[in-house]
């Protein structure tokens, strides 16, 4: 899947354990990086967190 800047997300799963994250939480697409599988995010609540898609991390459609 192909994600541009102001997509709006939910999580569906990360492989993060330390963070505050849970499923269903959504943000806005703030780069996407194909090359690397990697998915940058602001996050509603707050966090910055990037998705590794290729790693385990799983997002959708808002």
């Amino acid at each position: 899947m192909t994600y541009k800047k102001g997509d709006r997300i939910a999580l569906v799963s990360t492989t993060d354990q330390y963070t505050d994250l849970k499923p269903d939480d959504e943000g806005t697409v703030t780069r996407y990086d194909a090359t690397l599988a990697q998915l940058n995010i602001a996050w509603d609540n707050g966090s910055r967190l990037s998705m590794l898609l290729d790693d385990g991390d799983e997002v959708r459609p808002a």
